[in-house]
């Protein structure tokens, strides 16, 4: 048998043409399954299947315990638990940050502690301040 090029031409695009809509197919596929289950990371029982079971009841606009879009809300768990909150909460870093923003409408802010401490970036000077403020905070405590 004779080689020709055209031919083998034609069978490598066929290839490439089945091998781009093989992955095609399993992505989309493997997209959609993923998308099956809300919470993948979760373990199976009963907290996952109760947070299920809520959150149908109150979206379902046929239940009694329906909770219209407008009236629904959000709520975040600022413990300290999550890494993010980690060394210090958001709220803080956001303050920092505020400091740092503003500071250039406020030039005595570079002699007056604690603005001088937060713009030198010395965070040894305010957080034991913070510590002794409130020491009843047991983040604080655990965190020494």
């Amino acid at each position: 048998m004779a080689f020709d090029p055209g031919t083998s031409r034609r069978r490598s695009a066929s290839a490439g043409a089945a091998a781009v809509v093989l992955m095609l197919l399993v992505g989309v596929f493997g997209t959609a399954r993923a998308q099956t289950d809300p919470l993948p990371s979760w373990n199976d029982g009963t907290a996952k299947q109760s947070i299920f079971t809520f959150i149908q009841t109150v979206t379902d606009r046929t239940s009694p315990q329906f909770v219209p879009p407008e009236q629904r809300i959000a709520t975040f768990d600022n413990d300290g638990t999550l890494w993010s909150e980690q060394p210090i909460y958001f709220q803080v870093a956001f303050a920092l940050d505020r400091v740092k923003v503003l500071a250039p409408q406020h030039p005595e802010w570079k002699t007056k502690q604690p603005f001088k401490a937060v713009l030198d970036g010395d965070m040894k000077r305010w957080r034991p301040r913070a510590r002794r403020a409130s020491p009843s905070c047991s983040w604080r405590r655990t965190r020494a």
